[in-house]
Order: C-alpha cells, then sequence, then structure tokens
C-alpha cells in the first residue's frame, strides 16, 4: 500500500512539473494565476520556518532568550542587506549556535 502510495505521488509531482517545463505541451499560464502563484515560494517557506523559530519545544515560546527568534531576525536582515543566501545561511547558524550553546544555556 505505501508503495502504490510512493509511486502515485511521484506520478503527480512528475506530471506537474513536466506539463509546466515542457515546450511541446501548449499549456500556458494566464497573468492573473501567474502572479498568484509568485506567492507560493514564500508561503511554503513560511510554513516551514514560522513552527521551528516560534515552536521548537512544541509549546509557543515568544521570549528574549529565544535564540531562534534572534537568530531568524539576523537571518532576515543579512538577506534583505546582502542578497547572499550562503552569508545568510552561515552566519545565522553561527549566531544561533552562539546563542543557542553560550549565551542562553541553562
Amino acid at each position: 500500500m505505501i508503495l502504490i502510495q510512493i509511486v502515485v505521488m511521484a506520478l503527480v509531482v512528475f506530471l506537474s512539473r513536466y506539463l509546466f517545463l515542457e515546450p511541446r505541451v501548449p499549456l500556458r499560464l494566464g497573468p492573473r494565476l501567474h502572479r498568484l502563484l509568485s506567492y507560493s515560494g514564500p508561503a511554503v517557506l513560511t510554513v516551514i520556518w514560522a513552527p521551528i523559530v516560534f515552536m521548537p519545544n512544541q509549546s509557543l515560546w515568544i521570549d528574549w532568550q529565544n535564540p531562534y527568534i534572534w537568530a531568524a531576525l539576523l537571518a532576515g536582515m543579512i538577506a534583505w542587506k546582502t542578497r547572499n543566501v550562503l552569508l545568510t545561511t552561515v552566519l545565522s547558524m553561527m549566531v544561533f549556535l552562539l546563542l543557542h550553546l553560550v549565551v542562553f544555556s541553562h
């Protein structure tokens, strides 16, 4: 049963990508749908990072001692200023580790 689900999901993913990427398929998106789909990337990324930052222990943790919040704020500022993904990732991870292991260690 699980193998069937995996195969079906693989087919769904493949076909959904194939329809939009194959130039011989005459499927074109309208401007409104194209604009709507431009929000899907930020929405998916927010769904991924928000629970990690605000609920690291499966409960809401909004406190000045939350290293996840500080590292996320720093990552946002670095990404906004530099537009460099690698620099943002490395610096925010270093700050998170410093805060988590040294500054806010219990």
